[in-house]
């Protein structure tokens, strides 16, 4: 008796750890429960000839400004914008208001995010001295993706700047730590630089590649003290890659899409403060080196730093102009450009995307098409030449410093544990997001 489906995908080439296989994939209750010549009789069923089915994307590195922000945009409008760039999960960073440092603030997001998601989510826990006690608690509780740790300038009590702060906040736990590493004293004193103003290509000269530098190597010896591994964000240096790669046992990379995109000064020039994120955007040398470091294998995982601000906001005098930018929604349709001008392969992409993000974080089913894992798709035409459009962009804050970029390849379809979200730059249904599991915490 041949087993009976609820959705059958068929006809496209479905990246499992095999490689490209031309085979079809059946869903059952959520997850992938068939592999291979499957019969559809029962189930909903999917012709996707012509098309690549891919892990579902997983950005682990997302910032939707709720609760507190959400004139910028929030838990809908940012899981929305994720949804149509072919998205299915996604981390969110805890500088919210207020900021997310206890297990109520945890429970806040969750709540909030129940019925109004289009994606799978998890969240972060932030660290600060008040909290630090408490982290190897509240980094176990479900929906909670990790601790993050700010090292540069951030909101309210989440900066930890100070090696004994930074040691009691590492020796408290033993998931994987997320580290924002920007060296704060030396912030401080080049602030003067750009104190009373100036042009927004200051920006890369206020943060430094020392700024960088500097602490990426503090943050790597205190792990090592503390015996606890560390994920290292947003990347933007040369200077920090050979740190990084000389401490693979302790630590992971992300690079992000802008990183490996664009470069000083000639994004300053068109841009203005809309290319304006923390750390900077840096001269090519940087963007060179990052693309090496993902040859190389040095570079773990992508995420967008999805920041968004709106534009009164961005167009206020530097540096009184916020630093981030969106990025959730445009994360893949740059990576997919990239792969069709030959500076990765599909196999890394998917790699970056997904399973990386498995890996890192020990999510539970997540990040491979493998039976058993949950059935989340990223369906993309290889081919597709498009461009990035404003209409087409859902966030709240209504821009992109990619508008008007041509692309060749796009997410056509999206698909949450067998829920078709996305289709066509349609989403459909209501949203189904639920959190994401972890190995840690089941």
């Amino acid at each position: 008796m041949s087993q009976v489906f609820d959705l059958v995908l068929k006809g496209a080439e479905v990246a499992t750890p095999n490689g490209l296989e031309k085979i079809s994939v059946g869903v059952s209750n959520g997850r992938i429960a068939g592999l291979g010549k499957i019969d559809a009789d029962g189930a909903e069923c999917l012709d996707l000839g012509g098309l690549t089915v891919l892990p579902g994307v997983i950005d682990s590195q997302v910032h939707f400004r709720e609760p507190g922000l959400e004139h910028k945009e929030d838990l809908e409008s940012g899981t929305r914008a994720a949804a149509l760039g072919g998205v299915t999960g996604v981390f969110e960073m805890p500088n919210t208001n207020p900021s997310t440092l206890t297990a109520d603030d945890l429970a806040n997001k969750l709540a909030r995010a129940k019925g109004r998601t289009w994606v799978d989510h998890a969240f972060f826990m932030g660290s600060s001295e008040e909290n630090a006690h408490a982290l190897a608690e509240l980094e176990l509780l479900p929906g909670c993706c990790g601790i993050k740790i700010f090292m540069g300038s951030s909101t309210g009590s989440l900066l930890v700047e100070d090696d004994e702060a930074l040691l009691k906040v590492l020796k408290s736990g033993r998931r994987r730590v997320s580290i924002h590493a920007e060296d704060e004293a030396r912030l401080r004193e080049r602030m003067a630089l750009v104190r009373d103003g100036g042009p927004v290509s200051l920006h890369p000269e206020w943060r430094d590649v020392e700024a960088a530098r500097l602490a990426t190597d503090r943050i790597l010896r205190l792990a090592r003290k503390a015996g606890r591994k560390i994920h290292v964000l947003h990347i933007s240096t040369a200077e920090e890659i050979p740190l990084l790669a000389a401490n693979k046992d302790l630590a992971t990379m992300e690079a992000t899409p802008q990183h490996l995109t664009l470069a000083a000064p000639e994004c300053y020039e068109e841009w203005g403060s809309l290319a304006q994120m923390n750390p900077p955007i840096r001269e090519a040398r940087h963007r060179e080196a990052l693309w090496q470091a993902v040859r190389d294998g040095v570079v773990d995982v992508i995420g967008s730093d999805h920041a968004p601000h709106t534009l009164e906001e961005k167009q206020r005098d530097y540096p009184r102009s916020p630093s981030g930018m969106p990025g959730v929604q445009t994360l893949l349709p740059l990576l997919l450009d990239h792969f069709n001008a030959g500076r990765l392969t599909l196999q890394r992409l998917i790699d970056l995307t997904s399973a990386g993000a498995n890996r890192i974080f020990n999510i539970a089913g997540k990040g491979r098409i493998a039976l058993g894992y949950d059935a989340d798709f990223t369906v993309v035409d290889l081919k597709a030449n498009r461009t990035i459009e404003p209409d087409w962009l859902a966030s709240k804050c209504g821009w992109s410093p990619f508008e008007g970029k041509a692309i060749k390849g796009w997410p056509v379809m999206t698909i949450v544990r067998g829920h078709v979200v996305m289709r066509e730059g349609s989403l459909l249904g209501a949203p189904i997001g639920e959190p994401i599991r972890f190995q840690e915490t089941l």
